[in-house]
């Protein structure tokens, strides 16, 4: 087994085991032993720091991937490539520093801001630059170590490390073992953590150099450097503007924020089959983009999109027809039940995103990369007015709103520009039937909800009728689910797939 294989399979297991763990702790511990407020004041941190570090980046993790075969030389190890992390340690400081200064010069805006709705952030307000700090330069040597096929460890520690530290911390607060403040400081000092753990590990690599070689960095590829980093310092924000959506919410409160949080983790569910399917493929695109082979671009996408469809709509409607269900298990669920809507735009705002960001990557990786600064303004300025507009009308679901109809805004003249200007699209005649499938099931869950729920509620009403009902619903439109994508034959792979399954080759059959 290669090397690209080991560490993505060890990648993708620290990544499942980082969502049961975030699953437990979000679900069961954090619903229990955290107020409301409390919830979102964790939450608006982690966002605006991750937005924060985004922004400060400058577009370093792009200029990592693209311009570290340059650097690379394998052929004199003592060399340790030019000092190439010496470079990507270097352009995130300045991006950084800058960031510093406004952040100063804007703080007493900000506190203003807040002053009155989330007091409790404005408390905190002095962490923001320490934790952005550590999740900036924690992504920097993930990506160093991405590119120098060492993976696992540092996903490791961002999937599985963090997420047991928060747990320590949510539990030791919850139990009264230490402060408010001490909780805190605890919960942000877990990206340090992180951040130590995956420098101390690059260095032991024993590849890297912090000494950049002023020699190599000649100006043309200075110049190459800087004008790809320009533009795409702004792509960080196409992948990261629901972060948008928690610093707005706090806004009106803290507890809606802390709603938004719980509600914003069930229906991310539907992105994660793209983080593992996405690293996959684009490595694939990329190449094909720079051999100028457009008719395999086009096929890849659409293969991509399509399934990422299929597996995304399928993700959310049974999240949704268990979305009850969940909310009647968790501690409080009461009080996070307003989330539902939530859950289904939000969740519907992530298939597009992740049926359709193959899109990005391929216009990054042609000639017309430029016009990513386009649309990511495009981008940005709808999810910011969006949230403006919708949040005082509709509360947290407004915000969800925002970012569904900001995706549609930004994709529809990408996807246009890649038509007339690559000749590539993702639309398939397949994807109408995975579109017409899911409306359908949602319209048979409206019949469910109407004719046999009542039959269950001649059983009672209390939580053991709503597990038995919902065990029951999901069995049956998984059976409904898969006849139908078998006898569509939506998907050779998928087929192949569904009939190494025993029971299923025997109910899938014409």
């Amino acid at each position: 087994m290669g090397v690209i294989a080991k560490q993505s399979i060890k990648g993708a297991l620290a990544n499942y085991l980082g969502v049961l763990i975030g699953a437990v702790t979000t679900f069961f511990v954090v619903t229990d032993l955290l107020t409301r407020e409390e919830i979102g004041l964790t939450r608006v941190m982690v966002d605006a720091a991750m937005l924060f570090a985004g922004l400060a980046q400058l577009g370093t993790n792009a200029s990592i991937v693209r311009f570290y075969p340059r650097f690379r030389t394998p052929e004199n190890p003592e060399l340790k490539d030019h000092g190439f992390m010496g470079w990507t340690l270097l352009l995130p400081l300045i991006g950084f520093s800058i960031l510093a200064l406004l952040f100063f010069v804007f703080k007493d805006s900000v506190v203003a801001y807040y002053a009155k709705e989330a007091p409790l952030l404005v408390d905190y307000v002095y962490l923001l630059l320490p934790l952005t700090f550590f999740v900036l330069y924690m992504t920097v040597f993930e990506t160093n170590a991405s590119v120098l096929l060492h993976i696992a460890l540092p996903k490791f520690v961002r999937e599985v490390v963090v997420r047991l530290l928060n747990l320590g911390a949510y539990l030791l607060y919850g139990f009264r073992v230490i402060s408010l403040d001490g909780f805190v400081l605890m919960f942000c000092s877990s990206w340090a953590v992180a951040s130590v753990v995956d420098l101390i590990y690059l260095i032991s690599l024993g590849k890297v150099s912090f000494r950049p070689d002023w020699k190599f960095m000649n100006h043309g590829l200075m110049r190459e450097v800087g004008v790809y980093t320009l533009f795409m310092s702004a792509t960080v924000l196409a992948g990261n503007i629901k972060l948008f959506n928690s610093i707005f919410i706090a806004k009106e409160s803290l507890a809606a924020a802390g709603v938004y949080t719980i509600a914003c983790y069930i229906a991310n569910v539907v992105e994660i089959p793209y983080r593992s399917l996405g690293a996959i493929s684009s490595p694939i695109i990329a190449r094909a983009v720079e051999e100028g082979n457009m008719g395999e671009v086009n096929r890849l996408g659409q293969q991509v999109s399509l399934h990422q469809l299929l597996v995304a709509c399928m993700l959310l409607f049974f999240i949704w027809i268990n979305l009850k269900p969940l909310f009647g298990v968790i501690p409080n669920g009461a009080d996070y039940v307003s989330g539902m809507g939530v859950v289904l735009f939000l969740g519907m705002a992530n298939v597009i995103n992740s049926t359709l960001s193959i899109a990005t990557n391929i216009l990054n990786f042609s000639k017309c990369f430029a016009y990513s600064l386009l649309f990511i303004s495009l981008l940005t300025v709808a999810a910011v007015a969006l949230n403006v507009w919708f949040i005082p009308m509709w509360g947290v679901t407004g915000s969800a709103c925002a970012t569904l109809v900001a995706y549609v805004v930004y994709f529809v003249p990408l996807l246009t520009m890649l038509w007339l200007r690559l000749g590539v699209t993702l639309f398939s005649r397949k994807q109408l039937w995975v579109v017409l499938l899911t409306v359908l099931l949602f319209g048979m869950n409206v019949v469910w909800e109407w004719m046999v729920t009542p039959v269950f509620g001649w059983m009672g009403s209390g939580l053991a009728v709503v597990l038995v009902e919902a065990v029951v619903r999901t069995l049956f439109f998984a059976v409904v689910a898969v006849v139908a994508v078998r006898r569509l034959n939506i998907s050779a792979e998928v087929n192949g797939l569904l009939c190494k399954i025993p029971f299923v080759n025997k109910i899938g059959k014409k």
